[in-house]
């Protein structure tokens, strides 16, 4: 690969494979954001989260992976209930243990990153007493990263995942004890080593940090990257889990900003589906964004259609596969113009009972319905936010807003509907 300028990014073809051979080709499930337990206790999406995660290791053993990544937010919360560490131990105990050869040799210390004071290894597929089929490799995100002292240090639920030998929880960075301490010490990030046949593979994990620590660490250039003397001819991944998109001067990373060395950023924490390899102004790497595979906010980036992707590494070489998640709940967003809809279907903007049953038609109809051109309700809506006949914009009158979940909830907010099926 070679740097590329701003302007040449445009024509820049997504990377592929020109000749692949399997013994050399390491195939990784990518993922991020899943969310499990987010509204668990709603009687209607309470299992989307975890539906979605079933598909995803059902993908892996679809596509015989060789082993799955995920950036960060496996859980919603920062310590998820029983039930939902019931339900990810037992899919994952399902899904990923089995007599079926590891192709991926570990080349770094297996006790590296290991609890101290235990005999297991860090890397599950390592300890004689598993027999793991396809191992799983995560770091934590902000919902459900460390928390706590003490002499264990902080824990998170991917903590517990750990010493069951059911993930490889990776990229857990120590939190300083006081200021200091943060000001002397810098970021330090470990590899773990793999190789396949002629491909040497470093997974570079750093789990979420404050935003604000992370752009004055990359900025002070005081991350290290522990590396091997022939970086160059190893096909080096960085995991992290921070703000893509500013939403203030260092509250967020920004993407130009990291080891020349590394060939590809997987990005989580943006639930936007973006897994086409992008390419970086001046730098070497190119950046893919799984996204979210559950929605958990009224964001126009939550409808867009949810991904996981097939990550192949040969050499240098790489190809990426968007794979559609099919159990995902349909979220679509769409604007209604109500003084357009009251005029078509003969009621007053004013009778709050004909304006709730109207919009409660709209949400109740498929998914499917809305993404079909010819349907009846894409000709009663606006996409495109035309101004109402009088020209009026306030939430009384003509151009009223309103938002609709699946439940039947609305608020009055603007000319924006949401409606998942």
């Amino acid at each position: 690969m070679s740097d590329y300028s701003e302007d040449e990014q445009e024509g820049i073809p997504p990377p592929t494979i020109r000749n692949e051979y399997a013994d050399d080709t390491v195939k990784i499930l990518l993922a991020t954001d899943n969310h499990i337990g987010y509204l668990e206790r709603d009687p209607v999406r309470g299992q989307d989260s975890i539906n979605a995660f079933k598909e995803i290791l059902q993908l892996a053993v679809k596509h015989d992976v060789d082993f799955i990544l995920l950036a960060g937010d496996l859980f919603h919360e920062n310590r998820p209930s029983r039930d939902c560490l019931y339900q990810v131990m037992a899919l994952l105990r399902e899904y990923t243990l089995g007599d079926r050869p590891i192709q991926v040799e570990l080349l770094s210390d297996p006790d590296d990153g290991k609890p101290p004071g235990y005999s297991f290894p860090a890397i599950n597929y390592e300890d004689s007493n598993l027999n793991v089929a396809i191992p799983v490799f995560s770091i934590h995100g902000n919902h459900d990263d460390p928390q706590g002292a003490g002499p264990e240090g902080a824990l998170c639920a991917l903590d517990m995942l750990s010493v069951t030998g059911l993930i490889n929880y990776m990229g857990k960075i120590d939190l300083p004890l006081n200021d200091a301490e943060a000001q002397n010490n810098g970021i330090a990030i470990r590899p773990v080593l793999l190789r396949k046949g002629n491909t040497r593979l470093g997974l570079y994990g750093v789990g979420n940090v404050k935003d604000q620590r992370m752009h004055y660490e990359l900025r002070s250039n005081r991350v290290r990257m522990y590396m091997p003397k022939d970086k160059d001819d190893w096909f080096n991944i960085l995991l992290l889990h921070q703000n893509r998109v500013a939403h203030g001067p260092q509250q967020f990373v920004p993407e130009g900003m990291f080891d020349d060395s590394i060939d590809l950023v997987v990005w989580g924490h943006e639930h936007d589906c973006r897994i086409v390899p992008e390419p970086v102004a001046g730098k070497r790497y190119f950046i893919t964004q799984p996204g979210s595979s559950v929605a958990t906010s009224l964001a126009d980036g939550e409808s867009l259609e949810k991904h996981v992707a097939l990550l192949k590494i040969q050499g240098k070489e790489f190809d990426l596969t968007p794979i559609p998640l099919r159990s995902v709940r349909p979220f679509v967003i769409d604007d209604l113009v109500l003084s357009e809809a009251a005029e078509e279907e003969g009621f007053e903007l004013n009778d709050k009972i004909e304006v709730t049953k109207y919009l409660k038609t709209k949400v109740r109809r498929p998914a499917c319905a809305h993404r079909d051109p010819n349907c009846m309700m894409n000709r009663s809506t606006s996409s495109s936010r035309r101004p109402t006949r009088n020209g009026t914009s306030a939430t009384r009158g003509p151009s009223q807003r309103a938002s609709r979940s699946s439940r039947g909830r609305s608020r009055s907010s603007g000319s924006r509907w949401t409606r998942r099926g």
